[in-house]
């Protein structure tokens, strides 16, 4: 094989899933330090403890597998309330955050690595599956949910939190220039949640290239969930509680226009 042809295979065997693990690999390093990521505040917190156990209950013992866990977060909010939690996520940099974060706070939190659209995990390992701000990533989603059903236990419940960051309503979007004109200003300061320069590019070649381009609006994920074979399908768009104890690591408009995206849990039962 020549040296050019060698190339070529290389880049042909380097995809879109490749790409993913590769930006959040190296998103690790700031992952914690960005509100909307780690939590922030007590309140922050107990508005999380609130959505989980409104669609979850209280763990009380029960197997909960936090997809795309990244440095934790989510598991941790899984443990606080009573759940035995394994975080699966297939950045490395993540899991190393991830389990000395665990063993800073004395967590019993096991961190696995793995492909959430192929976990490996055995049939009917869980009573619960979680994940936020996954399925917009998902390049192919009702097979990754007909995976996640496998794994669940018969009642097993999933929950999706997530959201569409495609299009932004008529409230967003004003919220969004606006923040634009006070960071020019000099009145806030730029708030890079996706990263800056080529990061940021990286993240928007992403976006237009996974299933959910168009944004992952959700009533498009319930249809999939349903397709897949999930039932008792229930979708939550009251994320007030958590943005309002976000919006001061926010600064107003940013958080005006997180408040105003089309942002939600989903509920469905196997």
């Amino acid at each position: 094989m020549t040296p050019a042809n060698s190339a070529a295979n290389t880049l042909s065997n380097y995809d879109l899933r490749d790409e993913i693990k590769a930006y959040w690999s190296a998103r690790a390093e700031t992952f914690d330090t960005q509100p909307g990521h780690e939590i922030f505040s007590e309140p922050e917190r107990q508005a999380w403890h609130a959505l989980i156990r409104r669609h979850l209950g209280d763990g009380a013992g029960r197997k909960a597998l936090d997809l795309a866990s990244g440095t934790g977060v989510v598991s941790h909010l899984l443990d606080d309330v009573g759940f035995q939690v394994t975080g699966l996520d297939w950045a490395e940099p993540m899991l190393e955050r991830a389990r000395a974060k665990a063993k800073s706070r004395g967590r019993n939190i096991t961190f696995v690595m793995g492909d959430a659209e192929n976990t490996m995990e055995p049939d009917g390992a869980y009573d619960v599956i979680t994940n936020r701000h996954l399925v917009w990533t998902l390049v192919d989603p009702k097979s990754a949910f007909i995976e996640w059903r496998r794994v669940l236990k018969t009642g097993g419940i999933l929950l999706i939190v997530d959201g569409d960051f495609v299009n932004p309503g008529l409230a967003s979007r004003l919220a969004k220039t606006m923040t634009a004109i006070a960071v020019k200003l000099g009145l806030t300061k730029a708030n890079n949640h996706r990263g800056t320069g080529a990061m940021a590019d990286t993240h928007q070649s992403i976006l237009s290239r996974v299933y959910f381009s168009q944004g992952a609006r959700a009533e498009a994920v319930v249809e999939l969930l349903k397709e897949a074979g999930f039932s008792d399908v229930v979708v939550d768009t009251d994320m007030r509680a958590i943005h309002k104890t976000q919006a001061k690591n926010f600064g107003f408009f940013k958080s005006l226009e997180r408040a105003t995206q089309h942002r939600y849990a989903i509920r469905a039962v196997k």
